[in-house]
């Protein structure tokens, strides 16, 4: 599966900005996606997921700031992400996995992810 997410940047405080992730090497329709970040000196978490049924689930942290949705027909993935925060400063990967009873299990492909820094 390859994975190509772009749209990140800098941004201000209580911002918004919207990341997208284009999807290939796979059957896009019948996969289960989610958005995952990183920060610096932190381990990788689960932002947002999406099954191929449009079933979502999200991070506590970003419940009600973020909306993660999809497109079949484009094969792309988006996050959009209100009301940003210092704190949601990371690199944001996109990943191609399995989600089952509420929980998302991440495939093994991540691309290079695109880097959101909120800052002013």
């Amino acid at each position: 599966v390859q994975l190509q997410a772009s749209g990140g940047g800098l941004v201000q405080p209580g911002g918004s900005l919207r990341v997208s992730c284009a999807v290939s090497g796979t059957l896009f329709r019948f996969r289960d996606l989610a958005w995952y970040r990183q920060a610096p000196g932190k381990q990788r978490e689960l932002v947002a997921g999406i099954g191929n049924d449009g079933t979502t689930t999200y991070a506590d942290s970003v419940k009600g700031r973020f909306t993660i949705s999809r497109d079949n027909a484009k094969q792309l993935v988006f996050l959009q992400m209100n009301s940003l925060k210092p704190e949601d400063t990371a690199v944001y990967y996109c990943n191609a996995g399995q989600y089952s009873s509420g929980i998302f299990y991440a495939g093994n492909d991540w691309g290079q992810g695109t880097l959101v820094t909120v800052s002013s």
